[in-house]
């Protein structure tokens, strides 16, 4: 599926949206921040120490509405996620976008999000987020909403003939996911110490502790990278399964062992956690190259887990 540039909507004034790069793609970057200012009031680009850093800044001074914000340093997606919401909730905006560097909203995403967001408040629900679906720019193939089952999370499909469908959902990812202001202000920031994988998901785990509920939006879309590649493999069906760099591996586990020590991550969500990991132990070390390397960082990550280490990998 690809992404129209033509602006075909009205741009949704009360929206802030953030973007986090680090060494992006510049024509991709590019193409999405002239899409995302058809759409929204500003856009807060916080880049997280790129070697381009002149190329994003010229990017970001060729668009009226782009705020680039410089770190020296690569301090973590968290604290990235978190100096654009600052800025955020010091402005007007009523919600706020964020989106990964990879992911290229179509020309509606941004308003159909609005919509919806406003048709489920003004039913009295306290909503914490509405997210988007995706297509992976890798496979081509529709993302799913979760909800928690019993040993796994079940996947909410959204028809391609139906798309006026609203999902419950109980974590989304960030990318593509429009916050509500008062959700943020009430359940407070990112969790920094994280660095980077499962930011997102303590969020929602977080805010579902404390009674605001989450929707997925069938007829919001974007494009989306998964991973440095997907492969496709069997486990009990076909799945599509992102693949990332081996140090990847020691936050998703390191930072899942985190929060199985917390208290307010539901136990629904502990135990289909750890399900989840001892597929991506089984997947990661024995069929997908570097293995060793792989299996060294699953390792680390359960290892400083359990010593309760927090913060980027040294």
């Amino acid at each position: 599926m690809t992404a129209a540039e033509s602006n075909t909507e009205e741009k949704s004034v009360q929206v802030i949206a953030i973007v986090v790069s680090y060494e992006p793609d510049l024509d991709f970057l590019k193409k999405q921040m002239r899409i995302l200012s058809t759409q929204v009031k500003t856009i807060v680009l916080v880049d997280n120490g790129s070697s381009n850093i002149s190329s994003i800044k010229n990017i970001a001074d060729n668009i009226n509405c782009v705020h680039l914000i410089k770190n020296d340093q690569n301090k973590g997606l968290g604290f990235a996620h978190n100096e654009g919401l600052r800025f955020a909730l010091g402005s007007s905006a009523d919600s706020i976008l964020i989106l990964d560097q990879d992911s290229l909203p179509s020309n509606s995403m941004v308003n159909n999000l609005v919509n919806e967001l406003k048709n489920i408040r003004s039913s009295g629900v306290k909503v914490a987020a509405v997210g988007s679906r995706y297509y992976g720019n890798h496979e081509g193939h529709s993302s799913y909403f979760v909800k928690f089952g019993v040993t796994k999370f079940r996947h909410q499909y959204c028809l391609d003939d139906n798309t006026d469908i609203v999902f419950s959902a109980d974590v989304l990812i960030s990318s593509g996911t429009l916050f509500s202001r008062e959700a943020v202000t009430a359940v407070g920031f990112m969790d920094e110490d994280l660095f980077i994988d499962h930011v997102d998901t303590e969020w929602f785990l977080r805010a579902k502790a404390m009674g605001w509920q989450s929707f997925g939006i069938c007829n919001a879309v974007m494009n989306h990278g998964l991973g440095e590649r997907t492969i496709r493999i069997w486990l009990g069906r076909w799945r599509y399964l992102p693949v990332h760099k081996p140090f990847r591996y020691y936050y998703v586990f390191r930072n899942s062992v985190l929060l199985w020590r917390r208290q307010y991550p539901s136990s629904d969500w502990k135990r289909i956690d750890a399900l989840r990991l001892i597929k991506i132990f089984f997947v990661f070390s024995v069929f997908v190259k570097p293995r060793l390397a792989n299996l060294a960082m699953m390792y680390r990550g359960v290892r400083d887990g359990i010593k309760g280490r927090t913060g980027k990998i040294e």
